[in-house]
């Protein structure tokens, strides 16, 4: 097991610690001197890391997705750490263990599987449960739904992050199909369990994470689409009206044109899958960001770019404003007695005696109405 992890580093400390390299760039300093420029991370986070002297000799050594074995300092740049490099150099693969480099849920890959199969045999639409158990009786299928992240970096950035994703849409699809009177639940636990089944094949994690050429090329709702139509070929009496139904949730389940979706939500099955799924990742966002971000000092976040705001670290607001309230006290007070009359100060004369002067000259005031 690697030491330190990123969640683990503190100022002013010399590590040395192997790291996934998350991204890499060769810049100028002033003078015209190349310096590295790089992200490292593992399971635990990303840190910023820089390179300024001896670059020459190692900048053509390693690059993005190798593990590296690193020294240097960590410092406080703009309220976050920063490593500065002394020393780097590419690990090979069998000198790491690849859980320590990859963040990946907490939940146990089999048990969410079992638990995603359930759901999908709960579908009562026999046309619905025929398709999707089509797709999951898939074995690539299987093994790529069990493992692959729900997407790059946005939400759920992890592996087994697609699956912890689903589940969590199933269990609000089904909340949100008992409130709903003319919501046909089994359509939109459909759209749920498939809407982003393509991101197994938009992205490549098996090390770090980044698009497929087929993501870059199609993108994971045409590649859904497509999955399911050739799913389609074995089930001819599919009824094409609800297939339809079906490839036009994964079409328009990010909601806006601006968004990526070809098509925007237009019957309700579909505008509940956008607004659920919208939901489900804004919160992982949240989550993680406070969970992982690195600023030292003060109640907020960094900004974050996907909500477009600066998120609040509510515990430790929380836990600021405590300790700033007085205690209650257990005992009654000791009373004090109040203050002797003092002896009006000289400057307090002066006023009061140019203010009887200045109401002799201009009479008493004026009685107001109302």
């Amino acid at each position: 097991m690697k030491s330190p992890y990123v969640n683990e580093l503190k100022p002013d400390q010399v590590i040395t610690s192997s790291f996934l390299v998350c991204s890499k760039e060769i810049r100028q300093k002033k003078k015209g001197d190349p310096y590295l420029s790089l992200q490292l991370g593992d399971r635990t986070g990303e840190l910023d890391a820089k390179m300024f002297d001896n670059v020459a000799e190692v900048m053509e050594a390693f690059e993005r997705d190798d593990f590296v074995k690193v020294k240097g300092l960590i410092q406080i740049f703009h309220n976050r750490p920063q490593l500065t490099l002394h020393t780097i150099r590419r690990l090979d693969d069998r000198e790491v263990d690849f859980a320590d480099y990859f963040p990946a849920s907490k939940r146990d890959p089999e048990e969410m599987w079992r638990q995603l199969r359930e759901f999908a045999a709960g579908i009562a639409n026999p046309h619905l449960n025929k398709l999707v158990a089509a797709l999951l009786d898939d074995d690539d299928v299987a093994r790529r739904y069990r493992s692959a992240p729900a997407a790059k970096q946005i939400h759920h950035a992890f592996l087994g992050g697609l699956i912890e994703h689903v589940l969590s849409l199933c269990q609000l699809s089904r909340m949100a199909a008992s409130h709903y009177a003319n919501i046909d639940g089994d359509l939109l636990l459909t759209g749920a369990i498939l809407h982003d089944i393509g991101k197994i094949y938009e992205l490549n994690y098996e090390r770090g994470f980044s698009y497929s050429d087929e993501g870059q090329l199609l993108g994971h709702m045409l590649i859904a689409v497509r999955m399911i139509g050739d799913k389609l070929r074995d089930i001819p009496d599919f009824p094409p009206r609800l297939r339809s139904l079906v490839e036009h949730m994964i079409i328009s389940h990010h909601g806006h044109l601006e968004f990526g979706s070809p098509k925007m939500p237009v019957f309700p099955e579909a505008m509940l899958l956008h607004y659920l799924d919208d939901l489900d990742s804004k919160m992982e966002c949240m989550r993680h960001l406070i969970e992982t971000d690195r600023q030292l000092a003060g109640n907020f976040t960094s900004y974050s770019q996907s909500l477009e705001r600066v998120l609040l670290k509510k515990e430790r607001y929380l836990a600021g404003q405590a300790a700033m309230t007085p205690a209650p006290q257990s005992v009654s007070p000791i009373p004090v007695p109040p203050p002797a009359a003092s002896k009006p100060a000289p400057v307090a004369k002066a006023v009061s005696a140019f203010g009887d002067k200045l109401l002799q000259a201009i009479g008493p005031p004026a009685k107001r109405e109302g």
